[in-house]
C-alpha cells in the first residue's frame, strides 16, 4: 500500500461498515439499521420513526431506534477524528505503513488520541528524533539479529551531519539507544499490546484511595469512608469511582493505582521472539515509560465514563417514572406551598389548572385560619388539597384536615414534592404565565398543578431541580442535560399533547418543535382561539410539511368535529383509518380478504393496519393510566407517632444504587436498603421498585436523634436491622485494604492527569458523588 496525497485525500467514513457494525452490536438486521440512518438523514425524529415508521424499521422500537441514532453518531465521529489524524500526521510526512495500520485498529478515541499524541506535541518524542537521525533500520535489525551481529550493524549507522549536527549519531551506544527509543514506542502504540495490558491491569490492578491530613481532617471530613479505602479494578462500585473523582477535585483524597508493572513487562516480551537484551530492554521501556501511563489513564478515564453513564442512567430512569404518574383529571385543587415565619401560600385551581384564587394563612392564627382554608374550598367547589412536603408541611396539613374534619367534609389531601417548585416560581416561563403573580404564589400555583397533570407542570422545570437524582452533580453535565431531554421528550411523545391546553414549555417537546414554533403555536392558539382540527395546525406561521409529518399525530385536539383528531392515528392514514372504522363498525373485526385489500391499495402493512386497529378500539388511551395514583390522606401521621413494627403506605419518591428513598407522609424521608427490597436476593433496586410505586412498608429502624427512618419490604419474619450483605462488604473492603505485596508497584494517577485523557463526546469532569446516604438527603431536602 502506498501512501500518496491522493491515497489520503480518497479517505472517507465507510457508513456502509459503521451501520454493519451497528447492526452486529445490537444483534438485528443491517437493513433495519439502514433504515434508520436513512429516516434521520431525512429529517425524522426518533418518537416519530418509532410508532409511524415501523414497516420501514421492521418494528425497531424506540430505545432501539435511539440506540441506532447515538451509535451511527458517535461512530462517524470516531471515522471522522481517525481520518483527520491521518492526515495531520501524513502532512508531517511521519506517516509510516505500521502507524496507518495501528490508527486503522484503534478501537477508541483514547487510543486514537494516544497514537496522536507525540505527533501534536512541540517537543520531538526520542523516537521521532531517533528517526529523524535515520535509526529506524537499526530498530527493524535489533528485532532480528544477534547481539553481535547487531552492534556490528549498528556501526554502520555512527556519523557526523555537517549541516544539521542534531541529526548526528556520535557513537555506536548512541545508535543503539537511539533504535531502542524507536523500538519503544512502536510497543507502546500497538493496539494489541495496548489491549493486553489494558485487560491484565483491570483484572488485577486495584485502585487505593487515602485522604489528605491527619486525624482532625478525618473526623471532620465528608469523605471518612475513603480516608484508607482499597478495591480492585474490576469489581469497583460507579458510586464509588463519582466519589472518589470528586474527593480529588476537593484536594481531600489521594489515588494512585496499584499495579504489576513487572508482570505485565513480562507479558509483553512473551509476544516477541527476542534475539538481544537492547530488544527485551526497549520493550520494559515502552511499557513502563510510555504504555502503562496511558493504559492507567485510560482505564481512569473509562471508569469515570462509566459512573457517568450509570449516574446519568439511574436519574433518567427516575425521572420517567416521575412523569409518568397518573394524573388526577377533572378535579378541582387547592395547593399549599408551606411556611411557618411567612405563612402558607394557597392557590385554587380549577380542572384544567386555571388559576382561580390565591391566599395566605398563618398556623400562629388558626381560627383566621381554618376560616379562609374553608371559605375558599366552599366557594372553589375545591375537592383536593395538595400540600407541598417542605418546612412547615406537618403544620399544614394539621391545619388542614382539622378543616375537612370539622366540617365533616368529603376532601381529601395528599403530600406533594415541592422540589424545584421555587425554581419554577422564579424562572422567566413562570413570570410570562403568571407576570402580576408574587413567585411565591406561582409555587403554589405549581404544586397544585403538578399533582393534576405531573408531566404538564413538571417540563416547566430543569430536570435536575425536579429532585429524582443522587448523582445530578456528580456527573457530565452536558450529557445529562442531553439524556434527560431525552427522557422528556420520550414521555411527551408516548403520553400526546392537548394541543389546546398545552403550555409552550410543553410543546416544545413533542417530535419535531423546538421552543421557538411551540411559542408561535401558543400565540397562534391565544389570538385565533381554539385550534378546531389538526389540518389548522399548517396555518401556525413557521409550521412547513416536514415538521406538520412529524408533530401531528402527537397533538390531540379533543374539541374537534373529526374524532381522528383526538387519537394516536397519523393524518397521512386517515383515509384508510375510515375505512377500517366503517368495516369494525359493520363486522366487528377486519377480514383477511379486507386486510389484503386495504394493503394493496393504501400501500401500507400489517403492523400499520393493526395500530390503527388497536387505536380505533380503545381512541385515547393514556399510558400513565397503569401507574399508581397519589396516596390520598385524611390523617396526619409524624415521625414521633411511628414505632418499629408498624405498616405504613409509602411512596417511592427516588431508587440510588443502595435501595430507595420513600415518601411515608412525615417531614423526613424514610429509607429501605437494597438488602430489605425482598425476601430473596436482589442485584438491582430498580428491578424491584420505581418511583412512585406505592407500596405497604413496615418499619424495621427509627432512630429519633438524627430521624432516620428504616424500612423494609421483606415479611416480618425475615427483615431486620443487620444485613449480610453489609457485613460481607464490610469484610471485602477489609481484605483489599491489605498492603500490596511482591513485584507491584503504585503509579499515581490524579485528577490532573485525566484532563490529558480524550473524553468521549460532550464527557467533562463535572462533580463526583461523595458519601451516599449523606449526599441524597442533602438533595432531598433541597
Amino acid at each position: 500500500m502506498e501512501l500518496t496525497q491522493e491515497f489520503i485525500s480518497g479517505l472517507k467514513v465507510d457508513e456502509t461498515a459503521l451501520v454493519k457494525r451497528i447492526a452486529d452490536n445490537m444483534n438485528v438486521k443491517q437493513g433495519q439499521v439502514a433504515a434508520v440512518v436513512e429516516l434521520l438523514s431525512e429529517g425524522a425524529t426518533v418518537p416519530f420513526i418509532s410508532r409511524y415508521r415501523k414497516e420501514r424499521t421492521d418494528n425497531l422500537d424506540e430505545v432501539q431506534v435511539r440506540n441506532v441514532e447515538h451509535g451511527f453518531n458517535s461512530g462517524k465521529n470516531l471515522e471522522e477524528r481517525r481520518i483527520e489524524i491521518i492526515s495531520l500526521i501524513f502532512g508531517q510526512g511521519k506517516l509510516t505503513e505500521p502507524l496507518y495500520d495501528n490508527i486503522v485498529k484503534a478501537a477508541t478515541l483514547a487510543e486514537l488520541e494516544d497514537i496522536y499524541l507525540p505527533y501534536k506535541k512541540k517537543k520531538k518524542t526520542r523516537g521521532m528524533a531517533a528517526l529523524e537521525k535515520g535509526l529506524g533500520p537499526l530498530a527493524d535489525a535489533m528485532q532480528e539479529l544477534e547481539e553481535p551481529e547487531l552492534r556490528t550493524k549498528a556501526v554502520e549507522f555512527v556519523h557526523e551531519n555537517m549541516e544539521a549536527p542534531e541529526l548526528s549519531v556520535a557513537a555506536v551506544e548512541d545508535a543503539l539507544q537511539g533504535a531502542m527509543d524507536v523500538i519503544a514506542e512502536r510497543v507502546s502504540q500497538d493496539p494489541d499490546s495496548r489491549a493486553a495490558v489494558k485487560a491484565f491491569y483491570l483484572a488485577d490492578g486495584r485502585i487505593v484511595v487515602k485522604g489528605i491530613g491527619g486525624e482532625d481532617a478525618k473526623k471532620t471530613s465528608t469523605y471518612q469512608m475513603y480516608w484508607d479505602y482499597a478495591e480492585k479494578l474490576s469489581q469497583i462500585k460507579p458510586h464509588r469511582i463519582l466519589a472518589i473523582n470528586r474527593g480529588e477535585r476537593a484536594r481531600a483524597l489521594e489515588t494512585t493505582i496499584d499495579i504489576d508493572e513487572n508482570a505485565a513487562v513480562e507479558l509483553l516480551q512473551k509476544k516477541y521472539v527476542l534475539h538481544n537484551d537492547y530488544h527485551k530492554t526497549a520493550i520494559e521501556d515502552g511499557l513502563k515509560r510510555l504504555l502503562s501511563p496511558a493504559v492507567i489513564r485510560e482505564i481512569r478515564g473509562d471508569q469515570s465514563d462509566t459512573a457517568d453513564d450509570h449516574g446519568v442512567g439511574v436519574f433518567s430512569a427516575n425521572l420517567k417514572n416521575l412523569l409518568m404518574q397518573q394524573p388526577i383529571k377533572g378535579t378541582r385543587v387547592l395547593g399549599v406551598d408551606p411556611g411557618i415565619r411567612t405563612g402558607a401560600k394557597c392557590a385554587c385551581l380549577d380542572e384544567t389548572g386555571k388559576y382561580l384564587a390565591h391566599f395566605v394563612f398563618k398556623n400562629d392564627h388558626p381560627l383566621t385560619a381554618k376560616a379562609l382554608v374553608l371559605r375558599h374550598i366552599k366557594d372553589y367547589n375545591l375537592q383536593l388539597i395538595a400540600v407541598g412536603g417542605g418546612t412547615g408541611s406537618k403544620e399544614a396539613q394539621d391545619l388542614v384536615t382539622q378543616v375537612v374534619a370539622e366540617n365533616n367534609m368529603d376532601v381529601f389531601f395528599t403530600v406533594v414534592d415541592e422540589d424545584g417548585a421555587s425554581v419554577y416560581s422564579a424562572s422567566d416561563v413562570a413570570r410570562e404565565e403568571f407576570p402580576e403573580l408574587d413567585l411565591t404564589i406561582r409555587g403554589a400555583i405549581s404544586i397544585g398543578r403538578r399533582l393534576q397533570d405531573p408531566l404538564a407542570e413538571l417540563v416547566k422545570i430543569d430536570p435536575k431541580a425536579i429532585g429524582v437524582g443522587l448523582y445530578q452533580h456528580d456527573v457530565n453535565q452536558k450529557k445529562l442535560s442531553e439524556t434527560l431531554d431525552e427522557v422528556v421528550s420520550s414521555v411527551v411523545n408516548n403520553v400526546g399533547v392537548n394541543l389546546n391546553t398545552a403550555s409552550a414549555s410543553l410543546l416544545k417537546y413533542v417530535s419535531g418543535v423546538n421552543a421557538s414554533l411551540a411559542k408561535k403555536m401558543v400565540k397562534y392558539r391565544d389570538e385565533k382561539g381554539k385550534i378546531t382540527s389538526r389540518s389548522e395546525i399548517m396555518d401556525v406561521p413557521g409550521m412547513g410539511p416536514k415538521t406538520f409529518e412529524q408533530c401531528a399525530g402527537f397533538l390531540k385536539i379533543p374539541e374537534s368535529i373529526d374524532p381522528l383528531d383526538n387519537t394516536w392515528v397519523h393524518p397521512e392514514n386517515y383515509e384508510i383509518a375510515r375505512v377500517i372504522h366503517g368495516a369494525l363498525t359493520t363486522t366487528g373485526a377486519l377480514t383477511t380478504e379486507t386486510t389484503e385489500s386495504l394493503k394493496q391499495k393504501f400501500g401500507v402493512g400489517d403492523t400499520t393496519i393493526q395500530d390503527i386497529v388497536d387505536e380505533l378500539k380503545k381512541p385515547g388511551r393514556d399510558p400513565r393510566e397503569s401507574f399508581p395514583k397519589p396516596i390520598m390522606r385524611k390523617g396526619v401521621v409524624s415521625f414521633d407517632d411511628l414505632t418499629e413494627g408498624m405498616t405504613i403506605i409509602g411512596r417511592i419518591k427516588n431508587v440510588v444504587d443502595f435501595g430507595a428513598f420513600v415518601d411515608v407522609g412525615v417531614k423526613e424521608t424514610a429509607m429501605v436498603h437494597i438488602s430489605e427490597m425482598s425476601d430473596g436476593f436482589v442485584q438491582d433496586p430498580m428491578n424491584a421498585v420505581k418511583v412512585g410505586d406505592v407500596l405497604d412498608f413496615h418499619i424495621i429502624g427509627l432512630d429519633r436523634t438524627r430521624r432516620r427512618i428504616s424500612l423494609s419490604l421483606r415479611t416480618l419474619s425475615t427483615s431486620g436491622v443487620e444485613k449480610k450483605t453489609e457485613s460481607h462488604e464490610r469484610a471485602s473492603r477489609a481484605a483489599d485494604k491489605k498492603p500490596s505485596v511482591g513485584k507491584k508497584r503504585v503509579v499515581v494517577v490524579t485528577r490532573k492527569d485525566l484532563n490529558s485523557v480524550p473524553k468521549r463526546e460532550n464527557s467533562t469532569d463535572d462533580g463526583v458523588m461523595y458519601n451516599p446516604f449523606a449526599e441524597a438527603l442533602k438533595n432531598l431536602k433541597k
